[in-house]
């Protein structure tokens, strides 16, 4: 059974919201506490951890890579690593497998670790496997006070419930996003969580136009350029959630963005927002 099947489409718009770094102010320390130190760990990386882990965030969290999912941007992290410090068994199968796969989750690499052949194949998807297990239970014990959500985004997620259905659509650990949404009330204005295990954010989007949504009365919120990709693909509205304005950019979701969308005069607004994300990013 699909978690579609569950679903039931109560209004004319949607609002499909990701989680990290949009919602809740969990991705920095995601990526600095736990992504980045569990692949030194699992690839014995020690020797260059300082220089390794910089360049992990800048390509996670501080570029036009930001908000990528995690196993592509292990590929590209070990892609570089490989030519620039040692060498990583696999790396070519590796970054195959996250350009072509129609999936990336936990049980994706685990099924091409199951099935490779080639010996050096089986061990960097088994390592992948490894070291994306050791992430989610390293942001489980990651402290409380780390993991709350941004000002501004319950009140911002309840404004776009009023009027719309609201579809959680994120890359992030299924269990980690629900844990989370729900100890803050976030879940009361959520109609369905696409996470990690559903598929990408671009095919979680087609699936919900599916329910009969009109494309120009969509809007994908969300802080990175895949987000934005994710939104394109499917001839929907994007809003972004800028990095070091957040609460700044919910507020103008709930006083501006979601009226713009409303009235149908989204269009010349979205072209201007994305400008200014693209700005905001370095692009």
């Amino acid at each position: 059974m699909s978690i579609f099947d569950s679903f039931e489409r109560k209004h004319d718009y949607l609002v499909c919201v990701d989680s990290d770094g949009c919602v809740m102010d969990t991705m920095n320390c995601k990526h600095i506490h736990c992504f980045g130190p569990c692949m030194v760990t699992e690839w014995a990386l020690e020797e260059w951890k300082d220089a390794i882990l910089e360049r992990w965030n800048v390509i996670n969290l501080f570029s036009m890579t930001r908000g990528i999912n995690r196993f592509k941007g292990l590929a590209m992290a070990l892609g570089e690593i490989n030519k620039q410090y040692k060498p990583i068994v696999g790396i070519g199968y590796l970054q195959n497998w996250a350009d072509t796969a129609p999936a990336l989750s936990n049980d994706a690499v685990a099924k091409a670790a199951a099935e490779a052949v080639d010996p050096e194949a089986k061990l960097v998807f088994q390592k992948a496997l490894s070291w994306s297990k050791a992430v989610n239970a390293s942001i489980v014990k990651l402290p409380e006070e780390l993991k709350v959500p941004y000002d501004g985004a319950k009140e911002g997620l309840a404004a776009a419930h009023a009027f719309a259905d609201v579809a959680m659509v994120s890359s992030a650990n299924r269990d980690a996003v629900e844990e989370e949404w729900g100890k803050f009330g976030l879940l009361e204005h959520t109609d369905i969580v696409l996470a990690q295990d559903v598929g990408s954010k671009a095919a979680c989007i087609a699936e919900m136009l599916k329910f009969g949504y009109d494309p120009r009365k969509v809007v994908m919120v969300g802080d990175a350029p895949g987000d934005c990709d994710a939104a394109e693909k499917n001839g929907v509205h994007y809003y972004p959630i800028l990095v070091g304005h957040e609460k700044q950019s919910w507020d103008e979701a709930i006083a501006v963005a979601y009226g713009k969308l409303r009235d149908g005069e989204y269009d010349a607004y979205g072209t201007a927002k994305k400008q200014e994300f693209l700005k905001n990013l370095g692009g």
